[in-house]
């Protein structure tokens, strides 16, 4: 057996304890691979939690989704004319006025090329304020455009959805209701609910700290007094006195006879044979028929026109999780608000938790 030599005086042994420098065993591979996947796994569900949560959040995905933007789809009659008429859409709850409405508003104000507008309604009404608000810029934009504007009302065109409607004026035939279409509802309300004696019964009361009584009016843990009631019911008479001045605006009809329109304004909602039959609406037709009224009102040639369609611009947010899950968050964020008192011109006894963007 070898030996490692001694220092010189030592004594030799065979037995000599030797330090060998050996190589470190190679690391197992299942482990790191394993710690790889981990680290994977943990940083794409840190992105994914901040991808959702600016999807999720109102207005946090807004300004990198797109969506924003009013793209044109093409409708009807000539592909490549210069003249264009377009149908602008006002569809669900109406809440602040702003959105893609205001958007479509803003996107016909600079097309050069417009000639003739379509408001296409579909919509149960909502706030008075936002129903005020679409109505103002879409009469703005028709008189600084100096172009004809045609309604065309779809499923229900009631209540905000019908004041807005009264952008057209008084040139006469420019109100199309479909067969199927509900309007009307002409009159506002300022939802409360008492829930006060179910919160008693969970031991719940209202404890508010205020700067005075009326503070806390609307408050849904106790009931209405007296004198609640007698503000509450001023505000709806006046935004009740304005709707019916926006409706005689609108139909000339009933600027001459307003107790008929008196008789009217009770909030029913009238189907479209009754609508026509009571000077509501002009016509009963389709858009197409809409489309050919602007058409002639514009004095243009049906032959050169081309009639568009503003629809919002798919954002990535819509295409990668869809319609439903982007707007689960504004309908919460909607509920949140209409709990709010105000006052509405809307065709329905609950608060819906579904807004026009």
């Amino acid at each position: 057996m070898d030996t490692v030599p001694t220092q010189e005086g030592s004594p030799q042994s065979p037995f000599v304890a030797q330090i060998v420098d050996r190589p470190a065993p190679p690391p197992r591979r299942g482990s790191r691979v394993f710690r790889t996947l981990l680290l994977l796994a943990f940083l794409v569900v840190l992105a994914g939690s901040l991808f959702l949560n600016l999807i999720l959040i109102p207005g946090g995905w807004s300004g990198l989704s797109g969506g924003k933007k009013v793209r044109e789809e093409y409708f009807s009659h000539e592909r490549l004319a210069r003249d264009k008429v377009a149908i602008l859409t006002v569809s669900g709850v109406i809440l602040d006025g702003e959105g893609f409405v205001k958007r479509q508003i803003d996107h016909a104000m600079a097309d050069d090329n417009l000639k003739a507008l379509v408001l296409r309604v579909d919509s149960p009404g909502g706030t008075v304020s936002g129903s005020d608000f679409i109505l103002h810029h879409l009469r703005k934009l028709a008189r600084q455009r100096g172009i004809p504007v045609v309604v065309s009302m779809g499923s229900v065109a009631a209540s905000g959805g019908y004041y807005v409607s009264m952008v057209v004026g008084d040139t006469p035939e420019t109100i199309f209701a479909e067969p199927t279409t509900w309007t009307g509802s002409i009159g506002v309300k300022i939802p409360h609910y008492d829930l006060s004696e179910l919160l008693a019964g969970w031991g719940v009361k209202e404890d508010t700290i205020a700067s005075h009584r009326l503070k806390t009016m609307g408050s849904l843990a106790k009931p209405l007094s007296e004198e609640e009631r007698k503000i509450f019911q001023s505000l709806v008479d006046d935004s009740f006195a304005r709707f019916k001045k926006i409706v005689r605006e609108g139909r000339p009809k009933f600027d001459a006879d307003p107790k008929a329109l008196d008789a009217l304004a009770t909030g029913q909602i009238f189907d479209a044979e009754q609508a026509l039959e009571s000077g509501l609406v002009d016509r009963i037709g389709f858009v197409e028929e809409a489309v050919d009224r602007a058409i002639e009102l514009a004095g243009l040639d049906p032959e050169d026109v081309l009639v568009v369609k503003y629809k919002r611009e798919p954002s990535l947010a819509t295409m990668l999780i869809g319609e439903e899950a982007r707007g689960a968050a504004s309908e919460w964020q909607t509920l949140v608000e209409m709990t709010t008192p105000r006052a509405y011109y809307l065709a329905t006894w609950l608060p819906s938790a579904l807004a026009t963007d």
